[in-house]
């Protein structure tokens, strides 16, 4: 069963809190890169090492893979060192992975690859819990925030890196190694935001209980459809705009462009929440932007590019930034937000591990785009159902202690 809503406890105030706004910033701004810089650079990397289609799709989908896989042991890992240290050392870790990547070869992209996606993963759970726990009464607005730092920090890594890679003759190898720069200097900071923040230690809980109930799993769902969505967005958005003419360059710049429209998107959530007593009007409104972005893209005219483009942006930062924020407005406390994240994130990324796959072995069987558009447009009516359960005004149990549903 789930529990109406509860009022949560005031917020911490004063360095804590802004410290920990601080840490939420940096480490947000660190975590797509690694994804959206791949799209624009795929064909160089083929060419580069002379791999087939088949390892590109494999190089889009690994990261995806390591989201949902990596996802279920962060609420472990901040039961026994805390919020903050885990994100700092998830930091660490995608450093590590950022200089693998740049090292060129074939196993150490891959390595690299994996070892990025398990410190993006772990990240992107304990972020909604730190949110929650010192933000209860601000849930949507620091998500947006969160999401903001998200997307703006994507596209910009999409747009500019093949004209990195071109100022500095090297295909892919340096703009990708250049990712890390970034990373290392988020790290430095918040080495310092860690000794500010408040540090609060989370509470001994189980979530396995929320395994059993069905507003975790509308919420997994919703979560799991959002994010194929965005990835095929991510892997397959400059072939798909290259078959209707585009220029790859300006192609990887319409990703960019894209991804920074996510974050006007995102910025739309805590306003609508706020009007909103609840989230299931916001699912209608955007099921139909997403409809409409992918149908303009893929067979719509010429001139319908660009506003397709930016309809699927706003639709898609949204819809990010509404299931981030669901963790929060779904859970009574942090201790449950970052056991529900876990759970969603986790089943929600496996989920969309399918999905870059799908289109592009539709793509290429078919050898056109209208049966991914069918699929596309399938997933949107999925997502659309799931967000018309999800976004009712109720609440998973707690998972701290022996707490039951009221």
């Amino acid at each position: 069963m789930s529990t109406r809503v509860q009022q949560p406890k005031a917020p911490p105030v004063g360095t804590a809190a802004a410290a920990t706004l601080v840490l939420v910033v940096l480490v947000a701004l660190a975590l797509r890169p690694p994804f959206t810089a791949v799209a624009p650079l795929l064909e160089q990397i083929q060419l580069d090492l002379g791999v087939s289609n088949t390892f590109g799709g494999v190089l889009t989908t690994l990261p995806v893979v390591c989201l949902g896989a990596f996802a279920f042991v962060a609420p472990k890992l901040r039961q026994r060192f805390g919020d903050e240290k885990v994100l700092v050392g998830c930091l660490l870790v995608l450093l590590v992975g950022d200089s693998l990547r740049a090292l060129g070869s074939i196993w150490t992209l891959l390595a690299g690859t994996v070892v990025a996606g398990a410190g993006i993963a772990v990240a992107n759970v304990a972020l909604p819990g730190l949110i929650k726990r010192d933000f209860p009464h601000k849930v949507p607005m620091i998500t947006a925030v969160y999401t903001m730092c998200l997307t703006l920090g994507g596209a910009i890594a999409a747009s500019v890196v093949v004209p990195i890679g071109a100022a500095l003759a090297s295909a892919w190898r340096a703009p990708l190694g250049l990712l890390a720069l970034p990373v290392l200097l988020a790290l430095v900071i918040s080495l310092f935001a860690l000794r500010r923040s408040s540090g609060a230690p989370p509470l001994p809980s189980s979530g396995g209980r929320l395994w059993n109930n069905p507003l975790a799993w509308q919420v997994t769902v919703f979560m799991g459809v959002q994010s194929a969505m965005a990835y095929v967005t991510f892997g397959w958005l400059p072939t798909m705009l290259q078959s209707r003419g585009m220029d790859p360059e300006l192609a990887g710049l319409a990703l960019g462009i894209q991804a920074a429209v996510q974050a006007v998107g995102s910025m739309s959530v805590p306003v609508l929440c706020h009007r909103l007593r609840d989230q299931r009007l916001i699912a209608v409104v955007l099921t139909v932007l997403l409809m409409l972005g992918f149908t303009g893209i893929l067979v719509g005219p010429t001139a319908a590019l660009w506003p397709a483009v930016v309809g699927l942006g706003l639709a898609q930062g949204a819809g990010f930034g509404l299931a981030l924020t669901l963790f929060g407005l779904r859970s009574p406390d942090s201790d449950t937000t970052t056991a529900l994240s876990g759970m969603a994130q986790g089943g929600g990324y496996l989920i969309a591990a399918a999905g870059p796959l799908l289109i592009g072995l539709l793509h290429e069987v078919t050898g056109g785009w209208i049966a991914p558009l069918v699929l596309l447009l399938a997933c949107s009516a999925a997502w659309l159902w799931m967000g018309l359960l999800a976004g009712r005004p109720v609440q998973v149990p707690s998972v701290i202690g022996d707490e039951t549903p009221r």
